[in-house]
């Protein structure tokens, strides 16, 4: 809660102690919940469009902007954390020099940012953002860079999260599927992208086999999801054979298993309950 004495010295040293301990309060909280380190950590910006595929960008101008949608940095993440709390004292004196010049009335330039989706990262205004936090502003001014990339940033919270995006934009990379079939492969398991860019690579070079002539990579993805996929997962969506994860993973396990059958030529009761519960392989 902000605090007035009159003195804005004064208040926005009061104001730089408390941000600190909420800091590491915060830390303390998440510690004794258990709590991955990367919840109260920003994201690095740099990262975050590697793992979605940079494809250009465009100024915006300055916009007001939600403080909650400032997730990252492009270079200070270290000084602060997610909530832009000062992790050491090592910037009070700059960040006291801004706050004190908040509570007088003094305006501030806009800080400068990239927006990914609708996730914003600092380039410039760190200090800014802290202080705004610190005293309870809910937007800001900022110049704005909007990054266009090839995945959507939708369903990026945590550090964790780039691992799954890196992994779907290789996919999308290996198989290029148009938009609406590329929604449509969700999977639990980051790794389980790789393995069906290899199914779809195997099943593209049997189809080259036996049409006798070249098809490109967009083509093989396409005929693979309406020719392979999309008939396997109706199946077992009628064999009641998804089970509890997604249906791309329902179709991997079974497209392990008929490399099994091959091997051994039988369909049995064994292998039906290998489909519905595959950990008890």
């Amino acid at each position: 809660m902000r605090r007035d004495t009159g003195l804005p010295s004064a208040d926005a040293a009061d104001d730089f102690q408390r941000a600190r301990r909420r800091q590491v309060l915060a830390r303390l909280r998440g510690w004794l919940r258990g709590e991955p380190d990367d919840v109260s950590m920003m994201l690095p910006f740099d990262e975050v469009v590697a793992a979605l595929g940079i494809e250009g960008e465009r100024s915006l101008g300055v916009q007001t902007i939600p403080l909650d949608s400032i997730v990252g940095s492009v270079d200070r993440g270290g000084d602060f954390d997610r909530r832009f709390r000062p992790t050491s004292n090592r910037a009070r004196e700059r960040w006291e020099r801004i706050d004190e010049a908040q509570r007088r009335g003094e305006s501030m330039p806009p800080i400068d940012v990239y927006r990914v989706g609708d996730l914003h990262f600092v380039r410039d205004g760190h200090h800014r953002v802290s202080v705004a936090f610190a005293l309870g502003y809910k937007v800001i001014e900022a110049h704005v860079t909007e990054i266009q990339t090839r995945l959507p940033a939708a369903g990026i919270s945590l550090r964790g999260d780039l691992t799954t995006k890196s992994y779907e934009r290789i996919f999308r990379d290996r198989a290029p599927l148009p938009g609406e079939m590329a929604e449509l492969i969700t999977v639990d398991d980051p790794w389980n992208f790789a393995e069906l860019a290899e199914n779809m690579e195997a099943w593209g070079f049997r189809l080259i086999q036996d049409v006798g002539e070249y098809i490109d990579r967009r083509e093989v993805a396409r005929r693979w999801f309406e020719e392979e996929y999309e008939p396997v997962v109706g199946m077992l969506k009628e064999a009641e054979l998804i089970g509890s994860g997604t249906q791309a993973e329902a179709y991997l396990r079974f497209a392990r298993e008929r490399y099994r059958l091959i091997r051994s030529h039988e369909w049995n009761e064994e292998v039906i309950e290998r489909l519905r519960h595959p950990k008890k392989n």
